[in-house]
């Protein structure tokens, strides 16, 4: 286990040394999240009633969603980890004496949360500064603070659980563009990254809750901006955890049955 805590802490500081890019990061963020509020408010003022948020709520959900980008988008992917796949350098990543699945977790999670760090405090010092309507509050509820961030580590689990099944698909296919772009796209929607999952027609809604995108930043940014509250919270956490589970377990598997059939060409 230490050598696995080892490797997160290597990977975050590493992480951390690229403030620039972090930088050109925020600007973007800020200019796509005020687009964002001002579509949504342009909606809202023709009839609030006629939506199942309240604009508050899709407020603090845009404003967090944007601090928290790296930490639950679904197209950051680890080209390290595709490139030593494609190119064969995987034969290193083997004899080292390291479970790689756990590598590759340990390795993803740290520079997400890396990249979520030098990004989320700026975002939110503006946005908590901001007027209304188009500022962001703290909760009602202090405690959503709390469960906010255990959603938000249980949905981090989720994104590098299933972006781990995308890293494996590397060693069937020839050319991983393909499923990474058709993953990722599908991914972000029916996570509501594009628009919030209360917004989705039924019954197309009812079948989106169910799936394992879900439990991504629908159930974290949800549970800090109100709109799910009492058991439903609860319901929300065990939901994240069955497929944080179900994820990590079906990664291991599958990693297992392709390290056993690779096959290393060139020397």
């Amino acid at each position: 286990m230490k050598k696995y805590l080892a490797m997160f802490r290597i990977r975050f500081s590493n992480s951390l040394q690229y403030r620039v890019a972090a930088l050109a990061g925020i600007s973007t963020q800020f200019a796509w999240g005020f687009m964002e509020l001002l579509a949504f408010s342009a909606f809202y003022r023709v009839n609030p009633a006629a939506f199942p948020m309240e604009f508050s709520e899709v407020v603090s959900y845009i404003w967090m969603q944007q601090a928290f980008l790296a930490l639950f988008m679904m197209w950051f992917f680890e080209n390290e980890i595709i490139s030593a796949i494609s190119t064969g350098s995987i034969a290193y990543e083997l004899v080292r004496p390291m479970d790689l699945y756990k590598r590759w977790f340990c390795q993803s999670a740290a520079n997400r949360l890396a990249r979520t760090c030098l990004r989320c405090s700026p975002i939110l010092i503006v946005a908590f500064i901001l007027p209304p309507p188009l500022g962001m509050s703290l909760p009602s509820d202090p405690a959503n603070v709390f469960l906010f961030l255990l959603s938000a580590t249980l949905s981090l689990g989720v994104v590098v659980a299933f972006s781990m099944l995308i890293y494996i698909s590397t060693f069937y296919t020839f050319e991983p563009r393909g499923v990474r772009i058709v993953a990722a796209a599908a991914a972000d929607f029916l996570a509501g990254a594009s628009v919030p999952i209360p917004f989705f027609p039924e019954p197309f809604r009812s079948v989106a809750e169910l799936l394992p995108f879900a439990a991504m930043q629908n159930m974290p940014l949800r549970i800090y901006s109100g709109n799910i509250a009492g058991s439903q919270v609860l319901r929300g956490l065990l939901f994240q955890l069955f497929w944080l589970l179900a994820l990590y377990a079906a990664g291991r598997i599958l990693m297992n049955r392709a390290v056993k059939k690779v096959v290393v060409q060139g020397g």
